[in-house]
């Protein structure tokens, strides 16, 4: 493993973290945040696993879009596109005014993050 995919790794991590920590404060959890740490920590084991197969991932937020590239490399990989729409839409509606995450949607960002770092890190070899 080089470099920069332990670099992509580690950044994970500190979102996984991140998410993880800010889920379980108390006495105001902020699930905004565990929304969006948790779709950057599933985009950057995506990135990992695509650099990991010699591809270059593109400057996109998209993991459905980041998925479809790993499918000719990695023909090991397969994700609920349910998930993937989950993850990116949490990211990016809950960062704007007008819209908050609640608990539910928080859970469930968490549950498919969880579920994909854990098969991302074994593809990936960590």
């Amino acid at each position: 493993m080089n470099e920069i995919i332990r670099e992509w790794i580690s950044k994970a991590e500190a979102d996984f973290a991140t998410a993880t920590r800010k889920s379980a404060a108390r006495p105001d959890p902020n699930y905004d945040a565990v929304c969006f740490h948790a779709q950057q920590c599933a985009e950057k084991y995506l990135k990992a696993l695509l650099i990991n197969r010699g591809v270059t991932p593109p400057k996109t937020h998209d993991l459905v879009a980041l998925s479809r590239l790993l499918e000719p490399v990695c023909f090991e990989w397969r994700w609920p596109v349910a998930d993937l729409r989950l993850l990116t839409q949490a990211a990016v509606v809950f960062r704007y005014p007008g819209e908050f995450a609640e608990q539910e949607e928080a859970v469930a960002a968490m549950d498919a993050c969880t579920r994909l770092r854990s098969r991302l890190r074994e593809l990936i070899g960590v």
